[in-house]
Formats: structure tokens, sequence, C-alpha cells
């Protein structure tokens, strides 16, 4: 499965954003999405095998549990990807920030100018 279809799945990425804070157990990972999510406990499960078998979650057992955790590695990989663009966007949004200070400015000149 390619990385987007993984992540173009909203229960994934809410999945991967309760990992990003560090290892959860699958009930605890299962309670949250069934609650936000309103789906089933076996359809988290799914969501798991998927985030398990394409590498951005991995899974230990600590006695009766699952214990999951973010695999970084794929997400990298989509970082670098996202790169080639974010240099794009780098650069409208520093010509916007640009043009804000320079309003910002000229509203400031605009104000001392009506006090004097």
């Amino acid at each position: 499965m390619h990385a987007f279809d993984v992540l173009g799945d909203p229960v994934r990425r809410r999945i991967l954003e309760l990992l990003a804070d560090g290892e959860l157990a699958s009930g605890a990972i299962s309670a949250v999405v069934q609650e936000e999510f309103r789906i089933s406990q076996p359809a988290v499960s799914q969501h798991l095998k998927v985030l398990r078998e394409s590498g951005f979650a991995t899974v230990r057992v600590d006695g009766a549990r699952r214990l999951y955790a973010v695999d970084a590695a794929p997400l990298r990989e989509v970082d670098a990807w996202l790169d080639r663009f974010r240099r794009t966007w780098d650069q409208h949004l520093d010509a916007l920030a640009t043009e804000l200070a320079r309003g910002k400015r000229a509203r400031r000149s605009q104000t001392r100018g009506d006090d004097a």
C-alpha cells in the first residue's frame, strides 16, 4: 500500500497522532478511536494491521498487551517527497510575510501621520 493511501485515512492518521506521544497499548488506542470515530474494535484492529504492514507502526508483545509505536522511517520518506513542494510554499509564505509586514508598517505610519 502506498504511503498516501495509508495516510489518506483519517482513522489511521489519528492513530499515528496518538502514537506520536509514545508507545500505547492497543486497548488504549482502540478506546480513543472507537469513541471519536464510532467504529468497532475489529475495525480499529484492521487499521492497526494496515499501519503495521505498511511499516508506519511497530508492535511488541508485553504479556497480554500489544504495545504500538510509530516507526518514523516511512514518515521520513513522505517528508522527503513533500520537501520538493515545501520549498515552493516556503517562498510563497516568505513573500506573504513580507507583504504583511509592509502592511503593518504602512498602517502604523498612517496612524502616526494622522496624530500629528
